[in-house]
């Protein structure tokens, strides 16, 4: 099984290289508003994955553990907007949010390897630190 997620992770990979998300100009003209390449992106995955979810939810699939799919949503908690915020600088400054960083890094793009970093430590940090943050 973990082959086939494996083949998925490197086709995952070549798709977001061969249509420029990984790159940090791309990104830098999307913050920008002075082209819509990714917003046209963004735009075809949402409309993509909210299509996928309505098939999921109606054939009434099963994981690849043949556990029932949970579609229920968070609460909505104040954490939400400085979160949003943090990882939208986040992202301008280093051209990736989390799928991206590992094509970068397979595309050869090694200081990615410092934005892996940065992701693992943030998220470590919240682990750490989050039954101290107000719900």
């Amino acid at each position: 099984m973990n082959f086939i997620f494996l083949i998925f992770g490197i086709l995952f990979g070549i798709v977001l290289t061969k249509s420029e998300v990984i790159s940090w100009f791309r990104i830098h003209d999307m913050f920008l508003f002075n082209e819509a390449h990714m917003y046209l992106i963004i735009g075809a995955a949402v409309v993509v994955g909210a299509v996928s979810v309505q098939l999921l939810k109606r054939t009434g699939v099963h994981s690849v553990n043949g556990q029932p799919l949970n579609f229920k949503g968070k609460d909505y908690h104040k954490g939400f907007i400085p979160g949003g915020i943090i990882f939208g600088i986040g992202w301008a400054i280093t051209g990736a949010c989390p799928g991206p960083i590992f094509a970068q890094i397979g595309a050869g793009e090694w200081p990615a390897v410092v934005t892996l970093a940065g992701a693992v430590l943030g998220a470590w940090l919240y682990h750490a630190g989050k039954t101290r943050l107000p719900h």
